[in-house]
């Protein structure tokens, strides 16, 4: 089961998929966003129909809901939340938030470890946020494992 983590933007959307068994998630890439919620809820459900079509199907959606550090809203958020509930309808799929806060941060401070050039990073920025929005809510949601998946059952 595949798992899409997005960074939505007004200028991009950074995306992110997980591995098969929905354990790990990794940057994947950046596009541009549309003109409104709305269509970019659209190119990102064709980017999904399309990942199906290449036997790649994405189960779920886990789109990061930006709040302050306070824990209210920014002004991105209601937007976000637009896209979200337009992405469950266009794609099929539950669509779920998970709190963004400090991700980008995050996702520059481990960029720049690896990347020195600012324009490279930036251009790498929103699918390396995605993927830690979608990495936090994988380890928080992670499924139970059975005794058959237990390495020590061998």
């Amino acid at each position: 089961m595949r798992v899409l983590g997005v960074d939505f933007g007004r200028r991009r959307i950074g995306l992110a998929l997980s591995d098969d068994s929905a354990v790990l998630a990794s940057p994947w890439r950046t596009m541009a966003a549309a003109e409104t919620p709305a269509a970019s809820a659209s190119v990102v459900a064709d980017v999904i129909a399309s990942l199906a079509a290449d036997d790649q199907p994405v189960a779920a959606v886990v789109v990061g809901l930006p709040r302050r550090l306070n824990g209210d809203d920014t002004d991105q958020t209601a937007p976000t939340r637009v896209f979200a509930a337009e992405l469950a309808k266009k794609a099929g799929l539950d669509v779920h938030l998970q709190d963004e806060r400090l991700t980008s941060v995050e996702a520059e401070s481990r960029l720049a470890e690896r990347e020195p050039d600012w324009r490279r990073r930036k251009a790498k920025l929103d699918a390396a946020a995605a993927a830690i929005i979608l990495q936090e809510y994988l380890d928080v949601n992670a499924r139970p494992r059975d005794a058959s998946e237990d390495e020590s059952s061998w």
